[in-house]
């Protein structure tokens, strides 16, 4: 399967400040890609580089082969950026938005849009200065989706919306992967992004600590309770990223070698993306990982 979006040794700062540290990353066509990270750890920088809204100060990246900054008017109608913050004519109504924004692309457009403003339920007569955040929100979104984009950049697009719209557009995000479209997602609903992801990448500190296919991560990151110590040695197997005791049963979160292989009857199980999360992080603030 071709990439996407192929980035390499990927560098950025502002003010002296490294936001970006020599980032590598490819993201198959046709996935969802989440990018999971803290607030600062340079997920809405690499955004802004890919949608072609900032220049790196080295490295590469592109976008279905093309630089993102050099080749922005070719992929102006092919890739599509939410910002986490979006903004836009709020004397404006929802309806109003649609037909501005038809202007800069083919016919068909803003038709688009009305449907996918069906969809997430959006009253298309309501100006912007009256929308909640959530459907601020949507507007971003129906707006991203209308153009039919072969790539989806998109910057904690569902902060805002209740639960069902969110669930609701989190599945079809997985239709359009389905249909070779790729996704490239910054979201904090960890749950949600579990049942859609099919390749997770942590950053932290402008660096990516961790970048595997969901399937890869659930088998190399798990967990390993037993009575009193392993009966075998861990290092050979992988590093320990936490450590604990309850009693007589004492636990470890492992993160398993590319290559290692383990008996089922060792005991080890999967654990979920949040404690992932947790257990990814919190050993990269201690120089574990």
């Amino acid at each position: 399967m071709s990439n996407a979006i192929e980035i390499t040794n990927l560098r950025k700062s502002y003010k002296g400040k490294l936001a970006l540290d020599s980032v590598d990353l490819a993201v198959p066509a046709g996935s969802v890609c989440a990018l999971l990270g803290a607030n600062g750890a340079g997920k809405s920088t690499l955004m802004k580089i890919l949608a072609g809204l900032q220049q790196p100060d080295s490295g590469s990246a592109s976008l279905l082969g093309l630089d993102p900054w050099k080749g922005a008017s070719e992929l102006r109608l092919q890739v599509a950026y939410v910002a986490e913050k979006p903004k836009f004519y709020d004397w404006m109504t929802v309806a109003n938005t649609g037909w501005f924004a038809s202007g800069f692309y083919p016919p068909g457009f803003e038709a688009n849009f009305q449907k996918v403003c069906q969809r997430l339920k959006l009253d298309s007569s309501v100006k912007l200065s009256a929308l909640s955040k959530g459907g601020y929100a949507k507007v971003a979104l129906a707006l991203a989706l209308a153009m039919g984009p072969k790539v989806l950049l998109l910057d904690e697009p569902t902060s805002g919306l209740d639960l069902f719209t969110r669930r609701d557009f989190l599945s079809g995000m997985v239709d359009l992967a389905g249909e070779g479209k790729t996704v490239l997602i910054s979201s904090h609903n960890l749950a949600e992004v579990e049942r859609v992801a099919s390749q997770i990448v942590f950053i932290e500190g402008g660096r990516v600590i961790l970048n595997q296919s969901m399937d890869d991560l659930k088998r190399r990151l798990v967990r390993l309770r037993q009575r009193g110590e392993p009966a075998f040695n861990i290092s050979s197997v992988g590093k320990i990223l936490r450590q604990g005791k309850d009693g007589p049963w004492s636990e470890w979160i492992v993160l398993r070698h590319e290559t290692a292989e383990i008996n089922a009857d060792h005991g080890f199980e999967p654990i979920g993306l949040e404690e992932m999360y947790e257990v990814l992080l919190g050993a990269q603030e201690e120089a574990v990982v």
